[in-house]
């Protein structure tokens, strides 16, 4: 069976600093308590304020989850055997019947993809053994003869000598002469045959081999040694020894070279025609050039959901890629309800403070679990970036109560580095227009129209509207490509404590309507704004609402 998943942490996409690190603290809350299959998630890139973060209190990224669609690696069954390209069909017979097997991947030294082998193949060569081969073109190496008879080595040479001739069975000399014995053949001859070795020996065969544990007199080995030849005796009866020697045949002689096989990022969705149209009962999957599964067509497996605990927010449109593919086991959040149904209850915990990270800290010390200072200094870093270092009227007692707290375990000045902090967030000097206009940007559904809603926050608000024609241009390119019916972009001005409206899209009496000014341009002023969650779209909802009627 596949690995079992672990539980991600995660926040919205197009993470802010309170998505990350409330991620984080809440991930290692939950091992703190115990449950050990947790792991930090971020759904995209981080940006400079977050980074700064991190790096301030050396605490290592989140791992990336860009999407939970099911993948290959979701399904891949391990691989319970496989068998190298010089093995010998013997081998490979003996594999099949003790795993139960049908296909048998074939790999090559170094433990390579080669090929793969299966019954039918086998069967193919089954009709092909019902008489004797020639083994000139086969590569057969006396070692795996001896291998195969499970024999004895009387008289021997380099095991991994090639047998270029027939397999021949005699009972007496005029056999020898009869089938015109030549240099390089094997001749399998049973108990009391000296003259027909001897006669095979003058001829110069490659290989005698005795069957039924025979008898081969010390004279009889030496007329061998001197000639370079080989001796071998088996338990084995002589049609027997025939037919094993036949498979001796190396399994890269009748494996399916360059098999169909998919990456093991594959999307499980992408895979399943082709094996419709295939029909292939197993398909290796490789991630890079290594093998590292197994897909079995009769035993395809129905993906195990991702298991999610939701952070900094609560709605589909802003959650993971994918999020339909997975289950979601708890949310933690301190915004309004956006829709998101699960199939059982959960749980959630949803208060009306400033931040995420706010509520994370309170559960540390409700389970009396001391928060470590590297943790506390991500906490409180998402405080001061999502109250804006307490200026957001989304600020509560219990935000700044609470950095008091975290500012004491951290050490350090609340004032002193939460100004840092949003100076290192606030200059757009080396980002490009296109990465200003998704800048913290979140999805609602306002009425009947998707919106995407940004926010970026500087210390002054003349570096980034100097770009306004270029960020609006991407705004554009955003609504005709991605499909919204409107694309929002607060430039908020930490220090004046105010913010730019960018906007493009339809319609715009929208903007006029919740803020009650003309709206007819692509941005309006908005003094005392800072909060998107409180102060942008409480009002937007209701003019949807007011617009729909």
């Amino acid at each position: 069976m596949p690995e079992k998943k672990p539980i991600y942490v995660i926040g919205h996409r197009n993470p802010d600093t309170d998505s990350i690190c409330s991620a984080i603290a809440y991930a290692r809350l939950k091992q703190a308590l115990g449950v050990e299959d947790v792991v930090a998630a971020r759904a995209g890139e981080i940006n400079a304020e977050t980074k700064y973060a991190l790096e301030t209190f050396k605490v290592d990224l989140p791992y990336l989850l860009q999407d939970i669609y099911p993948r290959v690696r979701d399904v891949m069954l391990p691989i319970s055997a496989t068998v190298y390209e010089q093995d010998s069909l013997r081998r490979l017979g003996k594999v099949m019947t003790s795993k139960n097997l049908r296909s048998v991947v074939v790999v090559n030294n170094q433990e390579k993809l080669a090929g793969i082998v299966s019954v039918s193949d086998l069967a193919k060569r089954y009709f092909q053994e019902l008489s004797l081969v020639d083994l000139s073109d086969i590569d057969v190496t006396f070692g795996a003869i001896v291998q195969a008879t499970d024999g004895t080595v009387l008289v021997g040479r380099d095991s991994g000598l090639i047998i270029k001739g027939r397999i021949i069975i005699t009972s007496s000399s005029q056999a020898v002469l009869k089938y015109g014995v030549k240099e390089g053949d094997i001749i399998i001859v049973g108990d009391g045959r000296d003259q027909v070795m001897k006669d095979a020996i003058a001829n110069k065969v490659a290989c005698i081999v005795m069957t039924g544990n025979g008898h081969v007199s010390p004279g009889i080995q030496e007329e061998a040694r001197q000639a370079g030849i080989c001796i071998v005796t088996t338990e084995y009866d002589t049609y027997t020894t025939a037919r094993i020697i036949n498979q001796c045949m190396p399994v890269n002689r009748i494996m399916q070279k360059m098999p169909l096989c998919f990456s093991s990022d594959e999307l499980v969705t992408n895979i399943t025609g082709t094996m419709e149209e295939k029909r292939f009962r197993n398909y290796p999957v490789l991630d890079g050039d290594n093998l590292v599964g197994i897909i079995n067509r009769d035993q395809f497996l129905v993906p195990e959901k991702t298991r999610l605990i939701l952070v900094d927010h609560n709605e589909t449109a802003q959650a993971v890629e994918g999020i339909d593919n997975g289950q979601i086991i708890e949310i933690v959040d301190h915004h309004r309800l956006g829709g998101i149904t699960t199939a059982d209850p959960i749980y959630t915990r949803e208060e009306p403070v400033g931040c995420t990270a706010t509520i994370i800290a309170g559960m540390y010390m409700e389970n009396a679990v001391d928060i470590p200072e590297d943790t506390a200094g991500i906490l409180l870093s998402a405080i001061i970036s999502d109250t804006v270092l307490f200026k957001s009227p989304t600020t509560t007692d219990r935000d700044r109560r609470m950095a008091e707290k975290l500012a004491s375990i951290a050490g350090v000045d609340i004032n002193e580095y939460g100004l840092n902090m949003l100076k290192a967030g606030s200059s757009v000097a080396d980002m490009p227009a296109s990465e200003i206009a998704k800048n913290d940007s979140k999805e609602f559904s306002i009425g009947d129209r998707r919106m995407l809603i940004g926010q970026i926050s500087v210390m002054d608000t003349a570096e980034v509207l100097a770009k306004k024609d270029e960020i609006i241009a991407a705004m554009t390119a955003l609504t005709e490509n991605e499909g919204y019916s409107m694309v929002i972009l607060m430039v908020t001005d930490i220090i004046k404590e105010g913010t730019e409206l960018l906007y493009v899209g339809e319609p715009k009496d929208l903007i006029g309507l919740a803020f009650k000014k003309d709206a007819s341009g692509d941005s309006i002023y908005l003094p005392g704004v800072m909060s998107r969650k409180k102060q942008i779209v409480p009002p937007l909802t209701e003019a949807g609402k007011m617009l729909k009627a």
